[in-house]
């Protein structure tokens, strides 16, 4: 028979006799983790993720690298080592896609009318033009066509576009409008998928996406800083903040937008063939700038509504102020958290250019070379996405189970200099007894996320279609979706708190939260609807501001074409890493709102029965919600269970 007593002081009296939970879903992440390192392994013996960024020539040997070891059987001049060599050079760029194509470690840098100019510009650069079999010796005599061995003339002045040698002054060259040829190259280049030219810009940016997520860090940790010493201020400070970063934000998309329209008009005047990936990134940044300056004064609208419950997250910042001074530790797990999530950030974005480029060589006319996709890579993009979204909700699953079950130990135990070592006792019950829980809420999260980000790929390629009733139904289930996913965030935190006290599994914990939070709904949605939003709003902050800098940085990168993508990755990283810092606080305040819930329940504050919580906080609480008093409220018990008072943790 079930101890009473077990029951009801859930919370505060932790089982001493542990067990593993939800062992079956540990053992279902570990395979599927298993199933992520094979799928690494095949990319990187099957991939070269540097065809990305140099490209390949006719004999399918990638510029800038040794090809030694990668010699296509029945290719002549494949496995060639092109060290050195990273642009690609075409023997007739009039006809790019049918030209024989050679790595060379320049381009021209002036017109090359006649054989000794081509032979002068090769000794002096040591860029060699012509096919690699060719010796310098023989540049004037060897024969010029556009399947060389030697280029067609005039090779006119070039310059490097995405890594290909282009000309610089498409309008000088011959028969350039009537011929078609500008439209030629440009059509060239924009064939290339535009995954591929995303994956490019991210690569030759990677080192700035990494510095630009220490600047979030940076930010997010002033930005706890300011939460933990001016907690009166705070909540004031932030949304100033978060509006002025907001602003600043809508302002730096506004401009960047405006520049590269100029841009595009001046091209078009002059009659110039537009790149596509120009063309994208203008209307990209045109859409960051709409959904941005959309969401500031929505902002501004939400700020207005809520302005007197402010004060009310006051006593709730200063009680976490005071859990965060008896355990100081807990600050540093969010950095934990932002190493992994960055180590596993790196090792998903590098396996996925290694995956891209997981391809068959393919001999077609004139022994040249083309790459086509290997057959299994289709059902491997699905796996690896899955795979990036379970494992970060993991990660931040843990440091959920860590901050919450380290606090209610805080507030249920009265003499808080008794504490012990509340987080690594917290730690060790999550490696030993609770990764399966934990795997458990991060998998219930992927079921929605998942199903979400087909549904709204899928409306997204029925946005032209004239299916009005697919696209509603598609539309409607991604908002219902989104729904339960916020639902789950939200009790997720909840029954981890519940797990590392009870020791219980996930769904037994998980309906113990759903109970005492239905239990007291209206006094925690008026007070931890509040706390949260400013939370967010100082999450918003340092995404703004991290967004900023890194326009202002990509702007100034001659070498990236496509940046609209790393900026909204950059974005994207900055809210995570925000997300992972000011969570701690955010988690405080559910954990105590959860415990001041139960610990309400379980006492009445008399000195046979005191409150666990701080007098600070209980009377800051029961002040800012004295207008629910009115409200029924569901008791916790049945009314044949005697009440029975919580041990001490």
């Amino acid at each position: 028979m079930q101890d009473p007593k077990d029951e009801k002081g859930l919370l505060s009296n932790p089982r001493r006799n542990r067990g593993c939970t939800d062992i079956m879903v540990f053992l279902i992440f570990v395979f599927f983790v298993c199933g992520m390192i094979f799928i690494a392994a095949f990319s990187i013996s099957k991939g070269d993720p540097f065809r990305l960024v140099y490209g390949t020539d006719s004999f399918g040997n990638t510029c800038d690298e040794d090809n030694s070891d990668r010699a296509i059987a029945g290719v002549k001049y494949s496995g060639y080592n092109l060290k050195g060599r990273p642009y690609l050079f075409f023997m007739d760029i009039r006809h790019p896609d049918t030209s024989l194509r050679i790595c060379v470690n320049k381009c021209p840098e002036n017109d090359l009318i006649k054989p000794l100019d081509l032979f002068d510009f090769s000794r002096q650069t040591g860029s060699l033009l012509c096919r690699y079999d060719v010796s310098l010796g023989a540049y004037e005599t060897t024969n010029r066509s556009l399947h060389g061995p030697c280029p067609v003339l005039t090779v006119h002045k070039s310059e490097s576009l995405l890594n290909r040698c282009i000309p610089r002054d498409l309008v000088d060259i011959p028969g350039w409008l009537e011929g078609n040829i500008a439209n030629n190259i440009i059509a060239y280049i924009n064939k290339s998928d535009i995954f591929q030219k995303v994956l490019r810009d991210l690569y030759a940016s990677w080192n700035i996406i990494i510095a630009l997520c220490f600047v979030a860090v940076a930010f997010s940790v002033m930005m706890v800083l300011v939460i933990r010493f001016l907690a009166s201020v705070v909540v004031w400070l932030i949304v100033a903040l978060a509006v002025l970063a907001s602003f600043v934000g809508s302002a730096f998309l506004w401009w960047t937008f405006l520049s590269n329209k100029h841009k595009l008009d001046r091209e078009e005047s002059l009659k110039i063939p537009l790149l596509e990936v120009d063309i994208n990134s203008e209307n990209a940044f045109l859409t960051y700038s709409i959904v941005a300056t959309g969401l500031t004064m929505i902002l501004l609208l939400v700020l207005m509504a809520m302005r007197k419950r402010m004060p009310f997250v006051v006593s709730l910042l200063r009680e976490a102020g005071a859990c965060v001074s008896s355990m100081p530790l807990l600050l540093l797990q969010p950095l934990w958290t932002f190493i992994l999530l960055l180590m596993f950030f790196v090792y998903w974005v590098t396996v996925l250019a290694f995956l891209c480029t997981a391809e068959n060589p393919s001999v077609i006319q004139h022994h040249y070379v083309v790459y086509t996709e290997h057959e299994t890579v289709t059902y491997f993009w699905w796996y690896h996405l899955v795979g990036l979204i379970w494992v970060s909700e993991f990660i931040i699953g843990c440091q959920s189970f860590v901050i919450s079950g380290a606090v209610a130990r805080w507030y249920f135990t009265r003499e808080k200099n008794q504490l012990g070592f509340p987080i690594l006792g917290t730690i060790g019950r999550l490696i030993v007894f609770h990764q399966g829980s934990v795997a458990f809420g991060s998998f219930i999260l992927t079921l929605v996320k998942f199903p979400r980000m087909i549904l709204m790929f899928i409306s997204k390629k029925l946005k032209d279609s004239e299916s009005h009733c697919g696209k509603f139904c598609a539309k409607c289930c991604c908002s219902c979706l989104w729904c339960v996913d916020k639902c789950l965030r939200y009790l997720n935190p909840n029954a981890y708190t519940i797990v590392a006290v009870s020791g219980k599994n996930f769904c037994t914990s998980a309906r113990k939260g759903h109970y005492v939070l239905m239990s007291n709904a209206l006094r925690v949605s008026a007070i931890n609807s509040v706390g949260d939003f400013v939370l967010f709003l100082a999450k918003v902050a340092v995404m703004a501001a991290t967004t900023a800098v890194s326009i202002i940085w990509f702007k100034s990168q001659d070498d990236l074409h496509f940046y609209a993508i790393p900026v909204l990755l950059v974005s994207v990283f900055s809210f995570f890493i925000a997300h992972c810092f000011l969570s701690v606080y955010e988690m405080i305040i559910d954990a105590l709102l959860l415990c001041f819930c139960e610990d309400r329940d379980l006492n009445d504050g008399s000195p046979e029965r005191p409150y666990f919580g701080s007098r600070s906080l209980m009377l800051g609480l029961l002040e800012s919600s004295k207008g629910l008093d009115g409200v029924p409220r569901q008791s916790g018990r049945g009314a044949s269970e005697p009440e029975m008072e919580p041990a001490q943790v």
